[in-house]
């Protein structure tokens, strides 16, 4: 039933007003009512309307059901799609949201993302500075991203506009590590900082400051480890940005098979200081197609495992909402 309600709310054929705050306010208590948090209290702040637990945590109403897609046309050409069968979910927790299942070889036709929109949303260098190392092979693995030389304490600064996802401190290597997604289907990441200056959920616009750069983590040096990413796939920043003129190449970015660096490995790989090492078998991995009513915990029963290793597997949490037609893990 929620589902169904949120479906038709993200899909906006309610024009009415009244209507869609009531599908709202029918969504986030059909939600609650099967939380064990209970909201003692509600406030309203310059962010929006608040929520506050039995606990003493809180949340912003409109975070409640925010399932992390920012770009219908890409979710629905990539995800919704089950011949691709892409995965994004938004966590917190997890660095990679998809445990790296997504394959550009499924990548059909060539995917179209306007990178730079001009009348709003422009690109900003998130730090201006002398760049020593650039993407790609590099001492027998990949270096996903763009390293940039900083001093510690310098401010790092948001690419495009967007909406945190992950701010915390990550032990696979990148240190204090941001993550942005962007409106434009595009995730940046910014490694290796000494404080954060953003949480998860925050909305940042292009150029607003998200961290002070550091040393932390598999670090040699301060610096800032840049990484423009596609779905968790890496893609080479400098293809995307000059940064000698701190400016977007071409506004129309054109993503295909072809465009992802060499030396990437889909699967089975483990991150070690911005590189993966390609050594794990993918032949025990099962994937179930969500239909209409079915729940974490009968996947789960059906497929003899537990909810919490799904959550695991998928980069989900326990009241995520499923999405129907979406692939889920269960092996």
């Amino acid at each position: 039933m929620v589902n169904n309600l949120h479906f038709l709310l993200r899909k906006k054929t309610t024009k009415n007003r009244s209507m869609r705050c009531l599908l709202v306010l029918i969504i986030v208590f059909m939600t609650i009512s099967s939380n064990a948090q209970k909201i003692i209290d509600t406030l309203d702040s310059s962010g929006g309307k608040m929520v506050v637990y039995a606990d003493r945590s809180w949340q912003y109403l409109k975070d409640i059901n925010f399932d992390g897609v920012l770009n219908e046309r890409l979710h629905t050409e990539l995800v919704l799609d089950t011949t691709i069968g892409f995965i994004q979910s938004w966590n917190h927790d997890m660095c990679y949201t998809s445990d790296l299942q997504n394959d550009p070889a499924k990548l059909k036709d060539t995917i179209w993302i306007c990178v730079e929109d001009s009348s709003s949303d422009r690109f900003q260098i998130p730090f201006d500075g002398i760049i020593t190392s650039s993407f790609g092979w590099r001492k027998g693995r990949n270096h996903n991203g763009t390293d940039i030389d900083l001093k510690t304490g310098d401010t790092v600064r948001a690419a495009w506009s967007g909406k945190v996802r992950y701010a915390q401190y990550n032990k696979g290597g990148f240190g204090n590590l941001v993550i942005i997604r962007h409106e434009n289907g595009l995730e940046t990441f910014y490694a290796h900082l000494s404080e954060h200056l953003v949480v998860p959920n925050q909305e940042v616009e292009a150029g607003e400051p998200i961290g002070l750069g550091g040393n932390t983590g598999h670090s040699y040096g301060s610096h800032l480890h840049f990484e423009v990413r596609f779905y968790d796939i890496p893609l080479d920043p400098e293809k995307v940005i000059d940064f000698k003129n701190k400016r977007v190449i071409d506004e129309n970015l054109l993503v295909h098979k072809g465009t992802f660096g060499r030396g990437y490995s889909v699967r089975g790989s483990n991150y070690s200081n911005g590189s993966y090492n390609s050594n794990a078998s993918n032949s025990s991995k099962k994937y179930y197609r969500i239909r209409s009513g079915d729940t974490l915990s009968g996947i789960a029963s059906k497929h003899r495992t537990t909810v919490s290793r799904l959550c695991q597997l998928n980069g989900i949490r326990s009241t995520t909402i499923l999405q129907i037609g979406r692939n889920l893990r269960v092996r």
